[in-house]
């Protein structure tokens, strides 16, 4: 029999002052079997960074056909594909192909460090990818948030981020690795 993936509700209050983008949102989030607490977060994360009323989650975990998030047009092309963790190399390339503009957030520490050396001349390639890595110690008390049924407000200001639940509050520490070329998207 197979493991069932775990059901998480979050009400997620976000105040974008960067974006100017205020609002409430009711979100499900389903955690795979093979996925961790902290990729959960950092997931509720990059939709808190780009929230918009068509971004949705997608079965990047299960399906390297869709992304962790993503945000369609009204004709259902892909104008944001959004990934988080250390996704292949080939799996970005295809995205890239796919949709306007591609976003990678990694973390892991010393592990995200070696991925994006590994994969950075390949990555330089690909004009519509940004990538960010995330501190470990972010992703980590992020995690720490986690429960089955969550009330998180997330500021965003001047590009710092906070995210918290009434009782403790996280900044969550993000650098630029690869940025996409100068285009409108």
């Amino acid at each position: 029999m197979a493991i069932k993936s775990t059901v998480y509700k979050a009400n997620l209050q976000i105040a974008d002052m960067d974006r100017h983008y205020y609002h409430e949102h009711a979100l499900t989030l389903s955690m795979h079997p093979s996925e961790t607490e902290e990729r959960l977060m950092v997931r509720l994360l990059a939709f808190a960074l780009h929230a918009d009323e068509r971004l949705e989650f997608g079965q990047g975990m299960t399906d390297e056909n869709e992304a962790d998030l993503w945000r369609k047009d009204l004709t259902g092309a892909i104008e944001q594909w959004i990934d988080v963790g250390l996704p292949d190399e080939k799996l970005i390339r295809k995205a890239c192909g796919r949709a306007e503009q591609v976003i990678v957030y990694c973390y892991g520490g010393r592990t995200a460090e070696l991925w994006f050396s590994q994969n950075s001349k390949e990555l330089a390639r690909l004009k519509n990818l940004t990538v960010y890595s995330l501190s470990a110690e972010s992703t980590r008390e992020l995690a720490a948030l986690i429960e089955r049924t969550m009330s998180l407000q997330c500021t965003i200001q001047d590009g710092q981020m906070w995210f918290g639940n009434g009782q403790q509050s996280v900044e969550i520490g993000r650098s630029l690795l690869k940025s996409a070329d100068e285009k409108t998207y």
